[in-house]
């Protein structure tokens, strides 16, 4: 019989871990559980909790949204983007404009959509008109962009691909030489598109203990409770706590079509830099669809160097767990959700977002009380 929530969190009391323990968990849908349910005040206050790089809008490089909103302003074109990204500013001037919300209110033409299908039927709508999608996503995103590609799509729709991988940051992390935790919750709804072996080389490579969790509480607990034991044990090995929904192998019908419709690159993480191996871009079969190829390209080497995190934005460490969202200096001072100075804050799966909505309030706040 599957245990409970309430269950785990008795079985994680009984444990004795003489010691703070960090846990990563890499996803922003786990962290948006986490901070919902309250997990962090429930457990013991030697567990820590880290929020890592698990949020696409927030690693999005800045030069992809620059250019997403300079084809938006100065092409006659639709653009069509997650609505997460409408909001995500860029690094310009006040007086100019900073993202995709403020190219739309200017006049451009931007339509926020919840799915590829939606953008194939808005271009087959349109068919005199060019609309380009500006894909951001990791794999559980980029596998429905590599399936409606592969469908087939009207010749009016263009692509700005931004997909990322997931694990290639978990291993920059743990390849740094300053790890910053001890433990690793891999996400479940990328186990579920490319299976859990992906995760194995945390353990083999790092003996770091690691689970696969769901988004629930139970399967939650779960996982913190199965690495608290492979840690206790020293036995590390990579656990699969969300069993009903992650097989292994993963879908294989997604994979293939990844592999068909689009190869890996080495890929820019806003703020934090190249990583290898770690991007997805259009195989050349599919250049007629390819943005970067058909229009023209409004970004130089000198807008590359302005992509990283606004003047006083800590959103780079915020990802790669070395900071709280708390402790980014302009937490929620000058920046929240009503006005986001970087991306953590725009999304529903950026720490920062998370954070606020769950009730966390400024450093200042706190200590006055």
């Amino acid at each position: 019989m599957a245990r409970s929530a309430a269950d785990w969190l008795e079985r994680i009391q009984t444990l004795d871990l003489p010691r703070k323990v960090r846990i990563m968990n890499v996803c922003g849908g786990h962290e948006r559980s986490i901070s919902q349910a309250g997990l962090r005040n429930a457990l013991p206050p030697n567990i820590e909790l880290i929020p890592g790089p698990g949020c696409p809008v927030c690693v999005c490089p800045e030069e992809d949204v620059y250019q997403a909103i300079q084809l938006a302003l100065h092409e006659d074109l639709t653009l069509a983007t997650f609505g997460d990204m409408l909001r995500v500013p860029v690094n310009v001037r006040k007086t100019e404009i900073r993202s995709l919300e403020q190219a739309k209110a200017a006049g451009a033409d931007v339509v926020p959509v919840a799915s590829p299908q939606e953008v194939v039927a808005l271009a087959r709508a349109t068919p005199e008109r060019r609309v380009v999608f500006f894909a951001a996503g990791f794999e559980t995103t980029t596998a429905p962009v590599a399936a409606m590609l592969a469908q087939g799509i009207p010749e009016n729709l263009l692509v700005l691909l931004s997909g990322r991988l997931t694990w290639p940051a978990v291993s920059m992390l743990l390849n740094s030489g300053d790890i910053g935790f001890d433990a690793l919750i891999a996400p479940g709804h990328v186990g579920t598109i490319m299976g859990p072996e992906e995760w194995e080389f945390v353990v083999d490579d790092h003996k770091v203990p690691a689970a696969v969790a769901g988004f629930e509480s139970d399967s939650l607990l779960a996982s913190i409770y199965s690495v608290l034991r492979q840690m206790q044990d020293g036995e590390p090995f990579l656990d699969n706590c969300y069993p009903s929904v992650v097989q292994p192998g993963g879908n294989p019908m997604a994979r293939k079509l990844l592999t068909d419709v689009m190869e890996v690159t080495d890929a820019n993480w806003r703020g934090i830099g190249t990583i290898p191996g770690s991007g997805f871009a259009l195989r050349p079969e599919f250049s007629r669809h390819d943005a970067r190829k058909i229009l023209p390209d409004y970004g130089d080497e000198a807008r590359r160097r302005m992509g990283e995190m606004p003047a006083g934005c800590d959103c780079a460490r915020v990802v790669l767990g070395r900071i709280y969202p708390d402790q980014c200096r302009i937490f929620g001072v000058a920046c929240t959700p009503r006005n986001p100075v970087g991306p953590c804050m725009v999304s529903d799966e950026g720490a920062c977002r998370i954070w606020w909505s769950s009730g966390r309030r400024t450093r200042a706040e706190q200590a006055a009380e």
